[in-house]
């Protein structure tokens, strides 16, 4: 992707989507789960509805796949497993959002679409027409879905025409900020496979621009104003990391700079990008959180101080940190690349929703 999109070729997420189409699978039914690609709110969906008899109301999920806002699809053969598991162990009704991605598409049209389909799919009419107990409907996300997810969940929270409130938020190893690139999990993960730092970065500055002004000043952690460093205690890893993932690790805030890029940028402010930057008072009013992080993951240090931070405003929180892991290690539970790492992950996963949501 990297010598096809210096030769002009083609983008370099166009590159990486070819990987993308390679799992993507047929939206088939099954003895267990009817699965239709259709659209909510005019968003593309792929929609997992059981066949056994229901036995009362349903639960219902809003998924929303990871990809760096770039990348990825709801048809990806993990993904739809996944999905199939949930909707048929938990007699659930699974809405498998396929927003729109950048760089055709960026921030916030990302969110804008995924919030557009959850907002629709909460109206008591729908709910009814699916089967859907208003009070079991938790959004859930992975990587920049789990970001999507938590951002959705705070905007739910304070949207007056939404009345059903939310079950519960599920966060698989999310991305929640943009501020500091250098967290000691950004640090100690730097080229671990699936997710170096440089590849998070450029998704990061995709979702905001094609300036590459933007990925240069976050590659040296200089792209946040200093007139925005009344953010940096949202984000200070010292206060809100557990001991032992600050281990050998001195605190050192983002240097300022980039007082252009935020101007020309905003998103990168913005609590619907980077939901570590919500006000206490805004994380007082969230649901329930089952956050999943991995240690050998630069997404690590996001989801615990997350963790860490509605805890502190009162939200019932369920950290699950799995320290023989990496991003994404969940989706690792298909042949060829089949892990029992995978396995372990997905069935606490499905597990916990069994017995919270």
């Amino acid at each position: 992707s990297e010598v096809a999109d210096l030769l002009g070729l083609m983008h370099y997420m166009e590159g990486m989507r070819l990987i993308t189409a390679l799992e993507l699978v047929a939206p088939t039914p099954d003895e267990n789960v009817t699965v239709t690609d259709t659209e909510l709110n005019n968003i593309p969906v792929r929609l997992y509805l059981p066949r056994r008899a229901p036995g009362g109301l349903r639960r219902a999920m809003v998924y929303f796949h990871g990809g760096g806002w770039c990348l990825g699809d709801a048809g990806m053969k993990s993904y739809d497993h996944i999905s199939r598991r949930i909707s048929n162990e938990l007699n659930a009704v699974v809405v498998s959002v396929n927003y729109r991605l950048a760089p055709e598409h960026r921030f916030p049209v990302p969110f804008e679409d995924v919030y557009s389909v959850t907002k629709f799919f909460l109206q008591g009419k729908v709910l009814s027409q699916y089967g859907v107990d208003p009070a079991r409907v938790c959004v859930a996300g992975d990587s920049a879905g789990g970001n999507l997810a938590a951002a959705v969940a705070q905007q739910l929270s304070e949207d007056p025409e939404v009345k059903t409130k939310l079950k519960a938020q599920i966060l698989l190893y999310p991305a929640l900020q943009a501020l500091d690139l250098n967290l000691p999990s950004y640090q100690d993960n730097e080229n671990k496979p699936i997710l170096p730092r440089s590849l998070m970065i450029r998704f990061w500055s995709e979702y905001f621009t094609s300036d590459p002004a933007l990925r240069e000043a976050m590659a040296s952690n200089q792209h946040i104003p200093a007139d925005s460093e009344h953010l940096f205690p949202l984000v200070n890893w010292s206060r809100w990391l557990p001991a032992e993932m600050r281990r050998g690790h001195e605190y050192r805030g983002p240097a300022s700079g980039g007082a252009g890029l935020a101007r020309t940028h905003p998103g990168l402010l913005d609590p619907r990008a980077s939901p570590l930057l919500a006000s206490d008072a805004r994380l007082r009013r969230l649901p329930p959180a089952y956050i999943l992080t991995c240690e050998h993951d630069v997404l690590r240090d996001d989801g615990a101080m997350y963790a860490g931070r509605l805890r502190a405003a009162g939200v019932p929180v369920t950290h699950r940190h799995a320290k023989d892991a990496f991003h994404a290690a969940m989706m690792f539970v298909l042949w060829p690349a089949e892990l029992a790492v995978g396995h372990r992950l997905l069935n606490a996963y499905v597990d916990w929703l069994r017995e919270n949501l």
